[in-house]
């Protein structure tokens, strides 16, 4: 799956060369490395690996900090409130955040009952949407400003 340029790093980039490589040497075909580095920059639009390498950073920052204030949505009722917890998953694409409201969100559909939430968990990727859905598809959070 081909990451957007914002996304990427030239560590995914050499990660992705030496897939390619590999996958070349598997085929008949020998190749250097600094050849397979030069055609994936050029997969991903840069003119040559040193445009790339000048241009990308090394690695992503984190996406979430403790003390971040986040809003969005969690099982679809609008919230505001302040990351207290933050736990990088994987390779760094995926976040277990604990989120502080600032005011208790009722997570209950039905009008003859209610359940305040006052402090959750909640698995998001970079862009704030947690994989996990409801049983009519949303996401069970969305972060709007991250």
């Amino acid at each position: 799956m081909r990451k957007p340029a914002s996304h990427l790093t030239t560590t995914d980039l050499k990660t992705e060369a030496r897939q390619y490589r590999a996958t070349q040497l598997d085929a008949g075909r020998t190749l250097s490395q600094s050849q397979a580095l030069e055609m994936v920059a050029r997969f991903h639009g840069f003119r040559d690996w040193n445009t790339a390498s000048g241009v990308l950073p090394v690695t992503r920052g984190p996406a979430y900090a403790v003390s971040q204030q986040v809003a969005g949505t969690y099982l679809k009722q609008p919230f505001t409130g302040t990351i207290i917890g933050v736990k990088a998953l994987g390779a760094g694409e995926m976040f277990r955040l604990t989120i502080q409201f600032d005011e208790p969100v009722d997570v209950v559909a039905f009008d003859s009952f209610s359940a305040f939430r006052h402090r959750v968990d909640a698995t998001v990727n970079r862009d704030g949407v947690s994989p996990s859905r409801t049983s009519d598809g949303q996401p069970h959070m969305v972060l709007i400003s991250a």
